[in-house]
C-alpha cells in the first residue's frame, strides 16, 4: 500500500515542460462524446478532468444541498461493492478520484497509472453509473456534512459572503449555500440522492480534458467504457438571476476582536466580453496578487488596516461580478471601507497609468507558463478553456491578448468595471462607528 502511494504521489507531480506552449487534440469517440487530448508518452500515467454542467445550481425546489451530498456518496460504495471494498479496490489500483461540487459544475478528477487504466477506468464508471446509496453511507456523509454547516456559522468569512449572496441573489440556487442548511440536509433522503444523480449527471452536459500516457484512439473508447451508458440529456436548466444589492453597507453583529468585509457589485464581464482582458488586467492593477496593487499600497502598506486585501473577477453562468475581501481590528473597519470606496471611485475617474499597465502585462504575461506544472493541472485548465468556451487556441493566444490591451483600453474599461455609486459591503464583526444600510 505504501508503494502505491508513493507511486502515485511522483506522477502526480509529474509534468509537461513548464511552458504555454501545449499541443492539444480535440478528441470525439464513437459514441459521439468530446473531449480535449495532450498527450505525454514519457511517464505511464494520465491525468483525467470531467465536468458536469449546471453543478449544485441544478438542486431541486426545496432540496438545497442534495447535489452536495450526493456528490459525497459517489465514492461511498457501487454495484456489488460497499464503501469498504470500493476504497480498497481503489488503493489496490493505485487510483485518485475526487469530487467536488461548485455552483456551476460537479467535478471529478481521476489519475491512474497506464498499466491499470482498464481496472481504474472500470471503478470510476461504476461509481458514476452504479452508486449505491446506501443507508449507513447517507447517514455517515450526512453527518459530515452537518458538521461542516455548524463549523461555517462560527465562521466570520463564511458568513460574510454568503450573506452578500443572499442578499444578492434571493431564492435563486445562487443565493443559498450549495450545502444547504441543517434542515434541509437533515430531510434528505435516498430518492434525493437518485433524483440529484438523474439531474446533473448526463452526457450533454460533460466537459473533458485528458493528460498523459494515452493516444486520441484510446482515449475515444475510453470515454464510451466510462460515460456512454449515461442518460442523454437531462430537461432541468439553472434559472436566470438578477444581482439585487445596490450601494451600502450590512452589519452581521458576530462577538470577533476583528471584522471581515467581503464587499463589490455586478459587473456584467462574462469571460467573452471583448473587454474581458482589459479588466483583467485593471483588477490586477487595482487589487490583485501582487504586493504593489492599489489597495494593498493604500490599506495595508499605508496605513496598516490589513495584513490582506483583494478584489477579483467572478464569472458564473448566469451572473457576473467584481467582488473583494478585508479583514481588519473592529476600530478601523469603517476606516478600512472609507479607503476602498476612495479607490474605487478614484480608478473608475482617473484610470491607471501606463507604467501600472506595463508593470501588470509584464507580470501576468510572466507568470501564465508557470499554471503548466503538472498533468492533472494542465487537464483542469483543458476543462476550464472549454466551460468559458475560450477556443483551443486560447493557451497559445492568451499571453498575445493581455500584451494588446492598450492604456485607453483600460481606462475605458476601469470606468465601466468599477462603479462606487454600486459598491456594496457586507461586514461581519462588532465594527466601530459604521452605519448599516441596506
Amino acid at each position: 500500500m505504501i508503494r502505491f502511494a508513493l507511486t502515485l504521489a511522483v506522477l502526480l507531480s509529474a509534468s509537461l515542460p513548464a511552458r504555454a506552449a501545449v499541443d492539444i487534440k480535440e478528441v470525439t469517440s464513437p459514441g459521439g462524446l468530446s473531449a480535449w487530448l495532450v498527450e505525454e508518452h514519457s511517464i505511464p500515467f494520465t491525468a483525467l478532468e470531467i465536468r458536469f454542467k449546471g453543478g449544485a445550481s441544478l438542486d431541486a425546489d426545496g432540496k438545497r444541498g442534495a447535489i452536495n451530498l450526493m456528490t459525497g456518496l459517489i465514492e461511498e460504495g457501487a454495484a456489488d461493492m460497499d464503501a469498504q471494498a470500493f476504497a480498497k479496490a481503489r488503493e489496490s489500483l493505485a487510483a485518485s478520484y475526487e469530487f467536488n461540487v461548485y455552483d456551476d459544475s460537479l467535478a471529478i478528477s481521476a489519475r491512474f497509472l497506464t498499466e491499470n487504466r482498464d481496472k481504474a477506468i472500470a471503478l470510476l464508471r461504476a461509481a458514476l453509473i452504479e452508486p449505491r446509496f446506501d443507508t449507513d453511507a447517507i447517514e455517515r456523509v450526512r453527518a459530515q456534512v452537518l458538521s461542516g454547516i455548524a463549523s461555517d456559522t462560527t465562521d466570520p468569512g463564511h458568513i460574510a459572503s454568503s450573506t452578500f449572496d443572499a442578499l444578492a441573489f434571493g431564492d435563486h440556487p445562487y443565493g443559498a449555500d450549495r450545502a444547504g442548511t441543517a434542515e434541509s440536509v437533515a430531510a434528505l433522503t435516498r430518492d434525493d440522492m437518485l433524483d440529484a444523480h438523474a439531474r446533473l449527471l448526463t452526457r450533454d452536459r460533460l466537459v473533458i480534458g485528458a493528460v498523459g500516457d494515452i493516444t486520441p484512439d484510446e482515449l475515444g473508447t475510453l470515454l464510451d467504457t466510462l460515460l456512454g451508458d449515461l442518460p442523454a440529456t437531462s430537461a432541468i436548466s439553472v434559472p436566470e438571476v438578477d444581482f439585487a444589492l445596490s450601494e451600502g453597507v450590512t452589519v452581521v453583529d458576530f462577538d470577533t476582536p476583528q471584522s471581515i468585509a467581503y464587499f463589490g457589485h455586478y459587473s456584467g464581464l462574462k469571460n467573452d466580453d471583448p473587454d474581458f482582458f482589459a479588466a483583467y488586467v485593471v483588477n490586477e492593477i487595482f487589487g490583485g496578487n501582487g504586493l504593489d496593487s492599489r489597495l494593498t499600497v493604500e490599506v495595508r502598506e499605508k496605513r496598516g488596516l490589513t495584513y490582506g486585501i483583494g478584489s477579483f473577477l467572478v464569472a458564473l453562468d448566469q451572473t457576473e461580478m467584481i467582488l473583494g475581501q478585508a479583514a481588519t481590528a473592529n476600530e478601523r473597519m469603517a476606516e478600512t471601507i472609507d479607503v476602498v470606496r476612495d479607490q474605487w471611485r478614484h480608478i473608475s475617474e482617473t484610470g491607471v497609468t501606463q507604467d501600472e499597465l506595463d508593470t501588470a502585462i509584464t507580470y501576468l504575461t510572466g507568470a501564465y507558463p508557470l499554471r503548466f506544472d503538472g498533468n492533472a493541472r494542465i487537464a483542469g485548465i483543458l476543462v476550464g478553456m472549454q466551460m468559458d468556451d475560450l477556443g483551443i487556441d486560447y493557451i497559445a493566444t492568451r499571453n498575445d491578448r493581455i500584451r494588446a490591451v492598450t492604456l485607453d483600453d483600460a481606462n475605458r474599461v476601469a470606468k465601466r468595471l468599477y462603479r462606487p455609486e454600486d459598491l456594496h459591503f457586507v461586514v461581519v464583526g462588532k465594527p466601530v462607528g459604521l452605519d448599516a444600510s441596506n
